[in-house]
This record gives structure tokens, sequence and C-alpha cells, in this order.
């Protein structure tokens, strides 16, 4: 029979290594944007810098 392994533990070993990869990826990314969140909410001045805009 072609693609049947002897020993069946083995071949189980690239299909968890196939699905970790991916998820540990996502949770890396999930990590940087949720760091990056708070540190753009809780590094923020005290108060709003003046509006250039204006024309005095």
């Amino acid at each position: 029979m072609r693609g049947v392994s002897v020993e069946g533990q083995p071949s189980a070993e690239p299909k968890r290594r196939r699905t970790l990869v991916p998820t540990l990826v996502l949770i890396l990314l999930a990590l940087m944007i949720v760091r990056d969140i708070v540190i753009r909410r809780w590094s923020g001045t005290g108060t709003a810098p003046p509006d250039v805009t204006r024309a005095h």
C-alpha cells in the first residue's frame, strides 16, 4: 500500500508542525498588535498638541 508508513507515530509529526507554525505566527502577530495599541494608548502626552494649521 502506498502512503502507509510502518510506524504510526512519525507520520503525525509533520502534520503537527504544519499546524503549530501558523498558530505561533498568528499568536505573535496578535501580541504585536495588542502591544502597539497599548503603547499608543498610554504613551501619549497629557495634553493635545497645538493646532498648527490654524492661522493666527
